[in-house]
Order: structure tokens, then C-alpha cells, then sequence
């Protein structure tokens, strides 16, 4: 695939790379290590953490999973995580760990170089890249586009629509209609799309190419997943993405991110490496390569998509999307996970 043949070609200049620098410096040792917890996917991340330990010398020892089990996993194992930081794709799940009170505080010079509502109002975690919810849809197939996510409880989406209730991208959505309309009409709204017989997904991208594949009409996604499907396709694919209404919930803007864990005795190294994540030429790399939207240069667009300061997102306190277990309780209540 195009978008993996990309990535896999960073990788091996990287790697080439580490080689020249293995090759003129000493090793490094045992010490400059860390070990983290990815909730990001590692055919999108895994290219960056390689460039980062070709820059270094330190090594990395990375646990890939879904960000909320990791979350979880954490709090389980509390201070004898052998985890050094946590890379999440969504708010919600750094706020489950930083409410038990795991991540420790980031410095200022870190903490400066993002707008404080992309970060922990408890200074604990930072955003490192945008997210924003959108519908991906069939231009073959919708003429009269949904205004609001509460749209989709009408009977003509019956069996014509997507979601993936088990992703943290769509429970983080679920916890913040909950914190602004109530659990009660957030469960309404959840029963109303049940009763629309919705498809059911593990991930944003196969909504994205069940649309394509004309199995389904619309889908509830990330703002990047078309351009991502097609360039794994290396096609134009069937497949549009638009907003809701100027504030409408479905708009949500999220963010993935990174705490230190209190645990961790390599805090430096730790604050090196969001460093580089949050440094210039890394933040434009990832809006080419992925997509997501720069929280550093906000100006900065990837391509075919609004201006980030130009989305009608509604006000969500992201410090307020930690408590999943709620989310996914509500969802075991109405059948859907």
C-alpha cells in the first residue's frame, strides 16, 4: 500500500541512519532506555519513535494496544508500572490515569508550547496532535447531509450507518455528549442509533472502507481517515468527509498525547522525547504523514480540510473525558458493546 510503502521507507532511512550514528558513537547504555505505553497505531507512530532513538542512541521499549485497555492496564498496575510514559489517542484515557494520580507534572517549557485547553488542567499530560470528529458519508449515495448527530436517530439511516463503539475515539465522544447533555439523553441518543440497526466496527478505518466498498452510507470518524484509506489504497476513494452544525457535539475536537509516569525514574529522558514530539520539524512531519492537525502551529493544514482554529467545534473540557468506565457502561447498557 502506498501510505505503508511511505512509512516503511522512513523507517529504513532512519534505521540507515542509526547505523551511522551507532557506528561513530559509543552505545548507549543500559540506562538510556524507556520504556512506553502506545495507544497510537504502530504503523503511524513507529516511524517517529524510530527516528527519535536514531537521534539519541536511546532505546525504546514500546507496548502497542488500544489506549483505553492501556489505560487500564496502568491502573492496575499502579507504581510498579514498568512504564515511563504513556501515549494516548485520546484525552479521555491519559485523564483515567492522571485521576489515580500516576502521571507527574511537565515542566513549563513543555507545557508553553500548546494552548492549555489541549492539556491537563492539572499540568500532567499535553496534547500533541488534533483530532477532530467528523461523518464520513458516499457522495453517491447522501444528498441531504446530517445537521447534528441526533440526525442519525431518524428512521432514514436505518441499517445505513456505522460506528465503533469498542475505539476510544468514539466512547471519548460518548463521555463528552454525556458531560453536555446528561447521561440520560446521552443514553436516549445511543438507543435512538440502536435502534437504526448500525454497523458495527473495531476501527475508524474500516467504516471509512465499508463506505467505499458501497456496504455502508455514513459513518462516525476522525477527520483524517478518508485521506488515510485512500492513501493505503493508493486511490481516490468513494468516500467524503463532512461536519455537523457549527457546535453541534458531533464536531468534537480531540487530542492524542503523552504523560510521565510518576513511577518512572528516567523523567529526563521522558521530557526529551514529548520534546521531540512537540518540536518544529516533528510536528509538521506528523500533519504531512498523518494527517492530524498540529497543536504547536495551528495554522498549519493538512490538506482538504478546514484551518484547525477554523472548525465550529463545541466547548468540551477534555480534563473532564476521563471517566471511560461510565462511557462503557452506558454502552453495555443499550447492547452496543
Amino acid at each position: 500500500m502506498k501510505l505503508k510503502a511511505r512509512l516503511v521507507g522512513l523507517s529504513t532511512l532512519i534505521l540507515a541512519s542509526a547505523a551511522l550514528i551507532s557506528g561513530c558513537s559509543s552505545s548507549p547504555s543500559a540506562e538510556e532506555s524507556l520504556t512506553i505505553y502506545s495507544g497510537r497505531a504502530e504503523e503511524y507512530i513507529a516511524p517517529f519513535l524510530q527516528q527519535f532513538s536514531a537521534e539519541t542512541g536511546i532505546k525504546l521499549d514500546i507496548r502497542y494496544g488500544d489506549s483505553a485497555a492501556l489505560a487500564a492496564q496502568l491502573l492496575e498496575e499502579g507504581e510498579n508500572s514498568p512504564a515511563d510514559l504513556f501515549l494516548s489517542q485520546d484525552a479521555g484515557s491519559l485523564g483515567a490515569v492522571s485521576d489515580f494520580d500516576l502521571l507527574q507534572k511537565l515542566p513549563s517549557d513543555l507545557l508553553t508550547k500548546v494552548d492549555a485547553k489541549y492539556q491537563s488542567s492539572k499540568q500532567d499530560w499535553i496534547g500533541v496532535t488534533g483530532r477532530v470528529r467528523v461523518f464520513a458519508y458516499s457522495p453517491e449515495r447522501v444528498s441531504n447531509l446530517p445537521k447534528s448527530v441526533d440526525d442519525l436517530t431518524n428512521s432514514e439511516w436505518k441499517g445505513r450507518i456505522g460506528i465503533a463503539p469498542t475505539n476510544g475515539s468514539f466512547q471519548a465522544f460518548v463521555t463528552a455528549m454525556i458531560l453536555n447533555r446528561g447521561e440520560s439523553a446521552t443514553e436516549q441518543w445511543l438507543k435512538g442509533i440502536q435502534q437504526n440497526n448500525p454497523k458495527l466496527y473495531e476501527k475508524n478505518s474500516q467504516i471509512v472502507e465499508a463506505i467505499d466498498a458501497g456496504q455502508l452510507d455514513l459513518g462516525l470518524v476522525n477527520h483524517y481517515y478518508v485521506w488515510e484509506v485512500s492513501e493505503e489504497l493508493g486511490r481516490s476513494i468513494k468516500a467524503k468527509i463532512d461536519f455537523f452544525a457549527p457546535g453541534d457535539i458531533g464536531n468534537m475536537v480531540n487530542v492524542s498525547g503523552a504523560g510521565i509516569l510518576k513511577s518512572s525514574s528516567k523523567t529526563d529522558l521522558a521530557q526529551r522525547f514529548i520534546e521531540f514530539l512537540l518540536s518544529d520539524g516533528i510536528q509538521k512531519e506528523v500533519v504531512n504523514k498523518t494527517h492530524e492537525y498540529s497543536l504547536v502551529f495551528p495554522d498549519l493544514t493538512p490538506s482538504g480540510v478546514p484551518a484547525f482554529l477554523e472548525i465550529k467545534s463545541p466547548a468540551v473540557d477534555l480534563t473532564s473525558l476521563s471517566d471511560l468506565k461510565r462511557t462503557q457502561n452506558l454502552l453495555i447498557k443499550v447492547g452496543l458493546i
